[in-house]
């Protein structure tokens, strides 16, 4: 898929960001955000914008594919034959720069939450406004250690169910209550608000 040409063009005075849509996979209902980042951002400082907008607690492993290479943090404690490139050194403008429209993001290996991360389009920063901020989404983000989409779905089933077996367990385990179509728009904006850009 390509973006628009936009994309490639110069950097535009005053700087510019870009304009991620994150889209979570297999799961309803549907979970996605709208992101603003510097055009400068970091693999690895994006990991961290993901993990707030999304809601994440960043507490397992991830990777990015983008045009057909992974990017991560290599772990000495899983040595590979093919490790992926070390996201800490790379940023994610000129990957992007050869047409590329999206990439993909997984969380946590044994849940795997998948992302396809659009790239939208490049912007002006707007002064007075943050250069790391949500824009836009819907519902809320599955909490950690369910067991994946299968895990979510069947979670979401026993504690809309009064007389599922489960039910009180599951609503012991999140706290109480959960409600899948939840979104906060500032409580994601002041988590954001603590990254550097």
């Amino acid at each position: 898929m390509r973006y628009s040409p936009v994309i490639s063009g110069p950097n535009r005075a005053g700087g510019a960001q870009l304009q991620l849509r994150i889209e979570l996979l297999h799961v309803k209902p549907m979970v996605w955000r709208r992101v603003l980042v510097p055009e400068s951002i970091t693999l690895v400082k994006l990991h961290v914008v993901l993990q707030r907008a999304m809601g994440w607690q960043n507490s397992h492993l991830h990777e990015y594919e983008i045009a057909n290479r992974r990017y991560g943090v290599p772990d000495d404690s899983w040595p590979e034959d093919d490790p992926p490139v070390d996201e800490r050194r790379v940023r994610l403008k000129p990957l992007i720069e050869g047409a590329l429209a999206q990439f993909s993001y997984t969380y946590d290996f044994g849940d795997q939450w998948e992302h396809r991360i659009h790239v939208e389009a490049l912007v002006p920063a707007k002064s007075g406004e943050p250069l790391i901020r949500c824009t836009a989404g819907e519902s809320a983000c599955p909490p950690e250690n369910v067991g994946g989409h299968p895990g979510y779905a069947e979670f979401l089933q026993a504690i809309a169910d009064p007389s599922h077996e489960d039910r009180a367990a599951m609503l012991n385990w999140i706290g109480g209550a959960f409600d899948p179509t939840a979104f906060d728009l500032a409580a994601i904006n002041e988590r954001l608000a603590a990254i550097k850009p």
